[in-house]
C-alpha cells in the first residue's frame, strides 16, 4: 500500500510544480498586471495587402487613429475606438492578442497583428483596468 500511496502524492506534486513553473514564466515574460477590462482600438482590413500598407503607415510614424480612419473597415470614423472591453465580450484570438498588450497612446502605439474570422487586426490598447 505504501508504495499506491507515494505514486499519487508524486503525481500531485509533480502537476502542481508544472502548473506554477507555467504561471511563473507566463506572467513573468508580459509584466502586466492582471486586468479585467481593456480600452482598446484597432484596424480591421479584409485583405492582407491593406492590412500591409496600413502597417508600412504606422511603421512611418502616422498616428493610429488617423491610420484607422484612413485604412479599418470597422469603426473608422471613431479611429478604430471600440472603447472599454470586458474579457469574454471580443472574438477569443483578438482578446488573447489584445490583453497582451502594454497601453501606448495613438501618437506612439504599441500594436499587434491577429487575424480572425473578420479580417486581419491591428491592434492597441489605450488603457487597462
Amino acid at each position: 500500500m505504501a508504495p499506491k500511496n507515494n505514486a499519487k502524492g508524486g503525481d500531485k506534486k509533480g502537476k502542481g510544480k508544472d502548473a506554477s513553473e507555467g504561471d511563473k514564466g507566463k506572467g513573468g515574460g508580459k509584466g502586466l498586471k492582471p486586468a479585467t477590462s481593456i480600452n482598446v482600438r484597432h484596424i480591421l482590413c479584409e485583405k492582407f495587402s491593406k492590412k500591409e500598407e496600413a502597417l508600412e503607415k504606422l511603421r512611418n510614424g502616422a498616428k493610429f487613429d488617423d491610420v484607422a480612419r484612413e485604412y479599418s473597415e470597422d469603426k473608422a470614423r471613431q479611429g478604430g475606438s471600440l472603447g472599454w472591453k470586458v474579457r469574454g465580450s471580443l472574438n477569443a484570438d483578438f482578446e488573447k492578442a489584445a490583453y497582451e498588450l502594454e497601453p501606448s497612446t495613438t501618437a506612439n502605439p504599441k500594436y499587434v497583428e491577429v487575424k480572425t474570422g473578420f479580417g486581419y487586426h491591428i491592434i492597441m490598447v489605450e488603457g487597462r483596468k
